[in-house]
């Protein structure tokens, strides 16, 4: 039985926010950076806000404006954790979600392992912080 040949190339996708390289062409990113992007969007996304996917996201964007607790914190926990699993299940595994309120400010980490990871060290890290200032 014959091994599957890796690939000489590290493959390339467009980047998100998409951007124009300095070329003037359009910006590309390798894996590791793709799939940042892709938990961006669904950090980012409202639901309603995609016509063809209208459930899409995870609507943290409008929790900029309420008001900070533990009970919040505790929900947008499993609202984020819900929405990457059911998005991005495919492609990584949710390790860990730390949703911590603050003042008037919320804080989102979201560990994630990319599924064709070959060690723990390829964990990664997103950190998104909103509210006040």
């Amino acid at each position: 039985m014959s091994e599957i040949p890796r690939r000489a190339w590290a493959p390339r996708h467009v980047a998100f926010p998409l951007s124009l390289d300095g070329r003037g062409r359009t910006a590309m990113v390798d894996d590791a950076d793709y799939v940042r992007g892709l938990v961006e969007q669904v950090l980012f996304t409202a639901p309603g806000e995609r016509v063809n996917r209208p459930d899409f996201g995870s609507g943290v964007g409008r929790l900029v404006f309420a008001p900070t607790d533990d009970a919040l914190a505790r929900s947008t926990q499993a609202l984020v954790h819900g929405a990457l699993q059911r998005w991005l299940g495919d492609l990584l595994r949710v390790e860990d979600v730390r949703v911590t309120a603050v003042d008037a400010r919320l804080e989102v980490v979201v560990e994630y392992l990319p599924l064709d990871a070959t060690a723990a060290e390829d964990r990664r890290t997103v950190t998104v912080t909103g509210g006040a200032p």
